[in-house]
């Protein structure tokens, strides 16, 4: 996924939120047998934890850095581990509350952008990435979806 000239920056994060559902979607089906892709393990629960944690950490960063301050440091051990609750089965309810978390963030993500000017997409306060490339940037998180892939 790439921004086209019809996709603005918060497009880009709701497809990416889209993408992620869809094969979120095809979850329940689950056999509880992780993923091993390139040298981490994936599952369900951990692909939307990584998802959300992904979305909120860049938010943070970019209301920040609009407020003048310096963005606080992440201390996610991210994609290194496996938590218990990573490996639980992913159920319909699971779905549901899924949808609704990675839903209403990348809501808040679009209001945001589309609230910026193209001058505050592309030059953007404080040190690290224009919004726009965080945006970008954020697209990849498709990537422990499509770890765990469509299980239909």
């Amino acid at each position: 996924m790439t921004e086209t000239a019809r996709q603005t920056p918060a497009d880009a994060v709701t497809a990416m939120v889209d993408h992620v559902l869809t094969l979120a979607a095809t979850w329940p089906n689950w056999d509880g047998k992780p993923a091993h892709v390139d040298d981490r393990v994936h599952t369900p629960h951990k692909a939307i934890r990584r998802v959300a944690d992904h979305l909120i950490d860049h938010l943070a960063e970019l209301e920040a850095r609009l407020a003048g301050e310096e963005p606080q440091p992440d201390h996610w051990h991210a994609s290194a581990i496996t938590t218990e609750a990573d490996l639980a089965p992913f159920t319909p309810q699971d779905l549901d509350e899924a949808r609704s978390r990675l839903t209403r963030l990348a809501r808040v993500w679009a209001n945001r952008l589309d609230a910026l000017g193209e001058e505050q997409l592309d030059d953007s306060p404080g040190e690290g990435w224009s919004f726009r490339e965080l945006a970008r940037h954020l697209e990849g998180s498709t990537y422990y979806a499509d770890a765990v892939g469509d299980l239909s």
